[in-house]
């Protein structure tokens, strides 16, 4: 009876975590959250629930069978489906889950997939793709090292930022992503990626160069790889990114390379 009583406490607890949240997205200016969120919030946040030991490897909730414990990020791709939550899926041609470390330490978390990443699948491999792997490369990584994703799945009509309805739709899908990948920092890439996870409106360039709390995990905010596209490559947006970068490898533990700005 004890046992039954404190799951559905947890139950409960989660299920009033998630609402909260989503009504603090409402309030920094989410309008609308679709009405799909309503119905599948508890089913979904379910994978995090305490489950007893003495149960066996899945459990059973509204009727919906869930793992007990580790949420894997193929079950998340899964339950995601061919997602028609907001409007994107309409228009775009693939779903860009992510891509990377399932058990990374770092994740990248850009604001939404292009032209390139929509045809191919996958998130970052146009030419902002391009200079992301330099950074990671400069910070002596691999990009099978990290995760990368997006904050939105699909691709925003002529490449402009999510919405806010768009981004209520997939936040709790990313979320889910990081709860499943456990990273010890994320890095979110631009000013759009920032301010949605963040619930803020504070510029790119006032967030950069120190940490923030994104439920527990230190993320630090840093310029978009198009930004640094376009102000060149041994710009002062690319060596502030660099500082950023430097940062990130000191928290993990992790050498940092020497690098000197070209004359």
């Amino acid at each position: 009876m004890n046992t039954c009583s404190n799951r559905h406490s947890t139950q409960s607890s989660m299920f009033a975590s998630l609402t909260a949240y989503l009504e603090d997205l409402q309030e920094s200016g989410v309008d609308g959250i679709p009405t799909e969120l309503t119905a599948v919030t508890e089913a979904e946040i379910a994978p995090y629930q305490s489950v007893p030991p003495e149960q066996s490897s899945e459990n059973e909730v509204n009727g919906n069978t869930v793992p007990k414990k580790h949420e894997t990020l193929e079950q998340i791709r899964k339950n995601m489906g061919d997602c028609q939550r907001c409007k994107l899926g309409a228009t775009r041609k693939n779903l860009v889950f992510g891509a990377g470390n399932p058990k990374a330490r770092l994740v990248f978390v850009g604001e939404g997939p292009g032209a390139d990443e929509d045809a191919q699948g996958e998130p970052f491999v146009g030419d902002a793709g391009k200079m992301l792997n330099r950074i990671i490369a400069a910070m002596e990584l691999k990009r099978e090292d990290v995760y990368i994703c997006n904050v939105v799945k699909c691709r925003p009509p002529q490449n402009r930022p999510p919405e806010t309805d768009e981004v209520g739709a997939c936040s709790p899908f990313l979320l889910r992503q990081l709860q499943s990948i456990r990273p010890e920092a994320i890095v979110a890439l631009g000013t759009s990626a920032a301010q949605a996870l963040l619930q803020t409106k504070v510029p790119i360039s006032k967030l950069r160069s120190k940490f923030h709390d994104f439920h527990g995990i230190p993320l630090m905010p840093t310029y978009h790889p198009s930004y640094l596209l376009r102000t060149g490559g041994n710009s002062d947006s690319f060596w502030s990114v660099w500082d950023d970068m430097t940062q990130v490898l000191q928290f993990l533990n992790l050498p940092v390379p020497n690098k000197t700005r070209k004359k």
